[in-house]
């Protein structure tokens, strides 16, 4: 009795159709990309860039522009210049600190040290570092920088570095996967998909 209603209950609910299902053909099913071997070939390629600016430091002190800038943009009052006082290094003049004002991420374009960056990285500093993945650094000067399209080249006196390949851009498809690598603040390789 109860096997015979649990029978007529899964034939009721198609069980008596499960052979024919499985036979049909399944669905294309496709894996998500792996991208280690891609890491592998571009990692030695991608490089850690910082910025260096000297500061002019009055000794009456001066608040760092980027403060004052945050000042302005939140209306926030800024405090009067006696409590503005920035910290005096005996570094370079007395006029002058040198200061880091960023990092970013940069990619080797040929063999010879060109390197590609945004042009944001690179934009004021008086001062660039490149760290490559073996731990060699290298001062370099900027070739030059578009900030439209926020593309910068810069140079460092180097040879024999691997160089990434440039793809065909017209082959790009929309839909297609995309790795973003880089080597912001001092982390190596950093991956994003």
């Amino acid at each position: 009795g109860l096997q015979a209603g649990v029978l007529a209950l899964g034939l009721s609910l198609g069980w008596a159709q499960a052979p024919a299902l499985a036979q049909a053909p399944a669905p294309v099913a496709r894996g998500l990309p792996d991208f280690t071997e891609l890491v592998d070939a571009v990692g030695p390629s991608v490089v850690n860039i910082r910025t260096l600016e000297r500061a002019q430091v009055s000794t009456a002190g001066a608040m760092d522009e980027q403060m004052l800038e945050f000042f302005r943009r939140f209306g926030i009052p800024i405090p009067p210049s006696g409590q503005q006082r920035a910290p005096r290094q005996e570094r370079g003049s007395p006029q002058e600190q040198e200061r880091p004002t960023g990092v970013g991420s940069g990619f080797v374009l040929s063999q010879d040290g060109f390197i590609m960056t945004n042009a944001h990285v690179v934009d004021g500093a008086d001062e660039l570092l490149v760290t490559l993945p073996d731990k060699r650094e290298f001062k370099a000067r900027v070739i030059g920088a578009d900030k439209r399209t926020d593309v910068a080249v810069v140079k460092i006196d180097a040879l024999d570095l691997p160089a990434v390949r440039i793809g065909d851009a017209s082959r790009i498809r929309v839909g297609e996967w995309v790795m973003a690598i880089g080597s912001p603040f001092g982390l190596e390789n950093s991956v994003t998909a």
